[in-house]
């Protein structure tokens, strides 16, 4: 994810969610600066995971952005890439994500990638939340990951990021324009999904049933905007439960 603030002005019909954001800037505490200092530094080192067994068994890509490169990790080897590979030694995986990707950088990181996947997992929605692309433009870029996606890989797993107005990074009232833009990105990717015959798996959940606010300290990073290890293994644990590995075996 990139600064949270974006500078580009915004249609009349978002003037609302901006003068939100402009005023929760104004509101945010003496320990925002540092936050912001620490997510440029986590995203500076983060290195995305790649496997290449000898003869792998199955061919994973991954495309989208911080979280798929696993910023906020300590180690590449605990991000959610990283996790699967724990798990799927055999597996050969190709990460193409990058830090501060929004959907319409998902499309050409796809646009450059090779055929032939068993499994193409995107990771990607905090951006367009956070820098407030336009919902009418983010839903033909959605579309378009799909087709490329499907045409690289015969499996497809859409996997946005959770609530984002519930990490720490963000006070109301930003943390509630971000929630209500959080939960209009989920419901896009949830229906767009349904009639593309692609698999959702959904990190979405109310405040009080959320474990990135019951155990804030422990699943997000210190940018209290990235998971954390202990964060992206619980949302392996996410992609597991609700199928996204499904039908790939060993």
């Amino acid at each position: 994810m990139k600064h949270p603030f974006p500078a580009c002005a915004a249609p009349s019909h978002r003037m609302a969610t901006v003068v939100a954001i402009a005023t929760g800037a104004l509101m945010l505490t003496a320990c925002a600066p540092w936050r912001m200092w620490t997510a440029a530094d986590l995203a500076r080192d983060a290195q995305p995971y790649t496997a290449q067994p000898v003869e792998p068994v199955r061919r994973v890509l991954v495309v989208g952005d911080s979280t798929a490169v696993g910023t906020g990790a300590s180690i590449p080897l605990e991000s959610l890439p990283g996790r699967i590979g724990q798990d799927h030694p055999q597996w050969r995986i190709d990460n193409l994500a990058a830090n501060g990707a929004r959907y319409a950088d998902v499309a050409a990181q796809l646009e450059r990638a090779s055929t032939g996947y068993d499994l193409v997992l995107v990771l990607a929605g905090g951006n367009d939340v956070i820098r407030l692309t336009a919902l009418d433009t983010l839903r033909p870029q959605i579309e378009q990951v799909v087709t490329l996606a499907r045409q690289k890989g015969q499996h497809v797993v859409l996997m946005p990021c959770g609530n984002v107005g519930h990490a720490p990074f963000f006070i109301p009232p930003v943390s509630w324009a971000m929630s209500r833009r959080s939960e209009s990105l989920h419901t896009m990717v949830k229906g767009i999904a349904a009639t593309r015959q692609v698999r959702y798996v959904r990190l979405l959940k109310p405040r009080n049933e959320d474990p990135f606010v019951a155990r804030s300290k422990t699943l997000n990073a210190a940018d209290g905007l990235h998971p954390s290890s202990a964060g992206y293994q619980e949302w392996y644990r996410e992609l597991v439960a609700q199928g996204g590995l499904a039908g790939l075996g060993e």
